[in-house]
């Protein structure tokens, strides 16, 4: 290319930026993978039959597991596990309150957000998702904070547990479906 006049030069990368083509009124198209606005322009959603191939022919049966069945699996799940620290904990009661108390604040910011995407209705945006996620975040939060400031007899271990426990429902949920 050095050995080329400047302005071969300067045409021939004309011809492939699409700026100048368009500063010099040709019109030309591009397979730009970074364009976004192109690759919008080549979605094509998949057919049911490509769907099926691809994914099963489950694909286009509704999930069973609702977010109310979650929260009743937490409930659940987190109420067997503070039976097992009550159970094998000496002395259990602090240790059976304190996993109660770890699944309680697992189980409260889910059945939130499930009441706030029932009262959305069936018109459930992104916007009413991210809310939903960041009210969920928030109770979390406070209510860690309350039971660190309210309940001086906590004991973290079991309430941790129990709440990494619990709050891995979410996943058994999603292998359940």
């Amino acid at each position: 290319m050095a050995d080329r006049e400047p302005n071969a030069r300067h045409d021939e990368r004309a011809q492939h930026d699409p700026s100048s083509a368009r500063a010099v009124g040709r019109s030309e198209t591009f397979d730009d993978a970074w364009d976004a606005e192109q690759q919008d322009k080549n979605f094509v959603p998949l057919t049911r039959v490509e769907a099926e191939k691809l994914f099963g022919p489950d694909v286009s049966r509704p999930s069973r597991v609702t977010p109310y069945k979650v929260v009743v699996a937490q409930v659940v799940l987190s109420l067997v596990v503070a039976l097992v620290w009550w159970l094998f904990s000496e002395p259990p009661g602090g240790a059976a309150l304190s996993a109660l108390l770890g699944g309680a604040i697992c189980w409260v910011p889910s059945a939130l957000f499930a009441a706030r995407l029932k009262g959305a209705g069936g018109a459930g945006s992104i916007l009413t998702w991210m809310i939903g996620e960041m009210l969920k975040m928030g109770v979390t939060v406070a209510m860690f904070v309350a039971v660190a400031v309210w309940y001086h007899d906590v004991r973290w271990l079991p309430l941790l547990v129990t709440f990494l426990v619990t709050l891995q429902t979410y996943w058994l949920a999603l292998a359940w479906r």
